[in-house]
């Protein structure tokens, strides 16, 4: 199934999962609420506890999924996400070059894995699955198909 059409309007039907490890009550709410201003919120998985994927010496993460129908083409809504994310206190970190790293005499890269207020991804766009996590991580799958059981995987 491919977008739906309203009144001649193109409503793109999303899954976006979401997770959080510093205050993660208060970051999924927070993100859920500045979602449903911005776009027609639908429904929310049940949320799950779940052990840190690579670096483990932080929290447990608070992860469930959110559906939203959206007017926004994939990117314009990708940004939106980002948008949410950078506003709530997420900052990624910036990955400099092996090089730079060797000449500060640094022993580590930043992990992209490390704790955060709130992560947000597209998993799933129009039924198609957009997101290799999809398959490797059990607790999106559940999440999603908890909003989608007649997924197509």
């Amino acid at each position: 199934m491919n977008e739906v059409v309203v009144n001649e309007v193109v409503v793109n039907e999303v899954v976006v999962s979401v997770g959080s490890n510093i205050e993660p009550n208060k970051n999924v709410k927070l993100a859920k609420d500045k979602l449903s201003k911005i776009d027609n919120f639908v429904n929310e998985s049940r949320f799950y506890l779940t052990k840190p994927i690579g670096f483990t010496d932080q929290p447990d993460f608070l992860n469930g999924a959110f559906l939203i129908h959206t007017e926004d083409g994939f990117e314009t809504f990708r940004q939106k996400l980002k948008q949410v994310e950078i506003d709530q206190g997420r900052v990624k970190q910036e990955v400099r070059p092996v090089a730079n790293l060797i000449r500060q005499r640094k022993a580590h890269l930043p992990n992209k894995n490390g704790p955060r207020c709130i992560d947000l991804d597209i998993v799933v766009w129009n039924r198609r699955i957009v997101d290799p996590d999809f398959y490797q991580r059990d607790f999106i799958k559940k999440t999603v198909l908890e909003l989608i059981p007649d997924l197509n995987v």
